[in-house]
């Protein structure tokens, strides 16, 4: 089946969709047939067959005058009846006075003309624009052409506003150019600036100090002239950048700013002297007239056509003869020997005096000084030495040589000592002398005191170990192999208590002591106390001889002082027999 329209020029703007009920019948459509129907939905395409129509003729906008650049003022609308690629359309500024001062652009999405500002604005030249504003399809339908020109315009008149704006300055930027030897307080230029609201506001001027730290420059802050604060020197800074600031009288939030360069001129106020301090040397087989030395001078001032230097010899020294001078075509100059001869034992060392003038106004001049040092050289004229002391070494006898000899002296130096240190260890015994043994720690004590009974003369308990005030002797006659704990012992006790009793607690400790080394050892015990029952153990000014004692008692004080009362015993009977 074929669906065919009955219809010519049909719109899709008044009617998208269409529904259609088709039969169909057998029989070739007789009665007694069957049939069926069914519903077609067409739907019609967009042509471009509507032009962009403005919702209204005549748009107006404000804009303040300080309005940034690019900003959007305003927005048209053209719509468009179609959908789709044919409703997009362009929009452009065609007529008015504001066609360089204001654009138009599309947005994409919501297919607007936005107007935004092209260039600044300012209310006190010209209050308001008119432009006209076209809007156009983008795609066109050839086959409508003939229906009409496919865009449509719109009138938009912009009205600008009056705003407090900032002082403004005559330049964007200043150059001044003054002498360095410009007088203090002397006026190197002048800027101005203006308000530019209809009120017109006084401007005072400053100048920003972050740009002139050292404030070399003042400013009148009526009339803008700059002045001169501080001496100036080209050789030291040539330009001088400063940022001046105007600022309304009614409005101080209203400021601006502005660069000035200040260039300063050079003036000749700086002698020439030698780039460099230069020593030359003199060979004493050299010939008449050979260039010695070539030297240069600088100039810190800075003249328009450049340095030239004149070089002269100071008065007393033009009839010189040993040396002459040469200017050179590069404003250099060389040193000339006048003769041949030269000694170092005659003179070592020559001084020439060299006075150096520019070419400014007034001309400036200095005198440096040339060394000329006098210097045995090969045949080819190659330094060798310069000091007279090497005049006098044996001939044949090179730098070299001499170097070679104290290398070797140095050498022997440096074996003999070796040598001797080596015999020095050698020599010396590998058997610990007796005063280095470290096996005993023997104390000896010159003072015997005044005897047992002596207690007055000194005080008993400065004898007393300070350790065993803590109940811990430790062993200074061997490092003992195992670690033990210190043994809880007695507090000390005061003069007049029974001492046997103390001896008897710390013979105790010792029998039970496992880390106690296996020999006897002599323990010292600076009080006896009164009534002792062994009575005094020392052989000074005793008043008992040895007959008089009886030892027997030793054997009851433990297996420790066993081998001490035999070896008595055996005295004893020794006595006897």
């Amino acid at each position: 089946a074929i669906i065919k329209t009955a219809l010519p020029n049909m719109d899709r703007e008044a009617k998208e969709e269409y529904f259609v009920v088709i039969q169909a019948k057998d029989m070739g459509g007789h009665m007694g047939g069957l049939s069926g129907t069914t519903t077609v939905t067409i739907t019609l395409s967009d042509v471009n067959d509507n032009p962009p129509k403005f919702a209204q003729s005549l748009y107006h906008f404000s804009v303040m005058e300080d309005v940034a650049l690019g900003e959007p003022i305003g927005r048209v609308k053209a719509n468009d009846l179609d959908i789709g690629e044919n409703a997009k359309s362009s929009y452009d500024i065609i007529e008015g006075d504001g066609m360089d001062i204001f654009e138009i652009t599309t947005d994409a999405q919501t297919q607007d003309g936005i107007i935004r500002v092209r260039k600044p604005l300012d209310f006190e030249s010209k209050k308001s624009y008119t432009l006209k504003v076209e809007a156009a399809n983008i795609h066109l339908d050839p086959r409508f052409l003939s229906g009409g020109p496919f865009k449509d315009t719109a009138t938009v008149k912009i009205v600008v506003e009056d705003a407090d704006e900032p002082p403004v300055f005559s330049s964007p930027t200043y150059l001044l150019e003054v002498h360095e030897n410009a007088a203090i307080n002397s006026v190197l230029g002048q800027v101005t600036a203006h308000d530019p609201d209809v009120s017109s506001s006084p401007i005072r001027f400053s100048i920003d100090r972050h740009t002139d730290l050292e404030r070399q420059f003042n400013i009148n802050a009526e009339d803008g002239k700059i002045t001169l604060a501080t001496p100036l020197d080209r050789e030291t800074s040539t330009w001088h950048n400063i940022t001046i600031v105007a600022t309304e009288t009614r409005n101080h939030s209203q400021v601006s700013r502005v660069p000035v360069a200040i260039k300063v001129l050079d003036v000749n106020d700086n002698a020439p002297e030698f780039a460099s301090e230069h020593e030359a040397f003199l060979c004493e087989n050299g010939k008449p007239g050979q260039v010695i030395q070539i030297v240069s001078a600088v100039d810190k001032d800075d003249p328009k056509n450049g340095h030239y230097f004149l070089y002269s010899l100071l008065p007393e020294m033009v009839n010189n003869p040993n040396f002459t001078i040469k200017k050179n075509e590069d404003n250099t100059l060389s040193i000339l020997a006048k003769h041949s001869g030269f000694s170092r034992q005659k003179q070592e060392v020559y001084l020439l005096p060299i006075v150096i003038s520019d070419s400014g106004t007034p001309p400036m001049s200095s005198t440096g000084t040339l060394t000329i040092r006098v210097c045995g050289c090969s045949s080819d004229g190659t330094v060798q030495s310069c000091n007279v002391e090497a005049y006098v070494l044996p001939i044949g006898l090179s730098m070299g040589a001499l170097i070679a000899i104290l290398a070797c002296i140095i050498l022997l130096l440096v074996i003999v000592v070796l040598f001797v240190t080596l015999r020095r260890h050698k020599n010396e015994p590998l058997i610990i002398k007796d005063d280095e043994d470290v096996r005993e720690n023997i104390i000896r004590y010159d003072d015997e005191g005044g005897g047992e009974e002596d207690t007055e003369a000194f005080d008993i308990a400065t004898l007393q170990n300070p350790d065993g005030i803590n109940g811990f002797l430790p062993r200074k006659d061997i490092k003992p192999d195992l670690q033990f704990m210190p043994r809880q012992g007695l507090a000390p006790v005061p003069n007049g208590v029974d001492v046997d009793e103390f001896i008897n607690v710390r013979l105790h400790e010792a029998d039970n002591d496992p880390t106690a080394p296996p020999y006897d050892s002599i323990q010292i015990y600076g009080y006896e106390g009164k009534g002792s029952a062994a009575g005094s153990l020392s052989s000074l000014e005793s008043s008992t001889s040895d007959s008089d004692q009886n030892f027997d008692y030793l054997s009851e004080w433990g297996p420790r002082f066993k081998r001490l009362g035999e070896l008595y015993s055996v005295g004893e009977s020794d006595k006897e027999t």
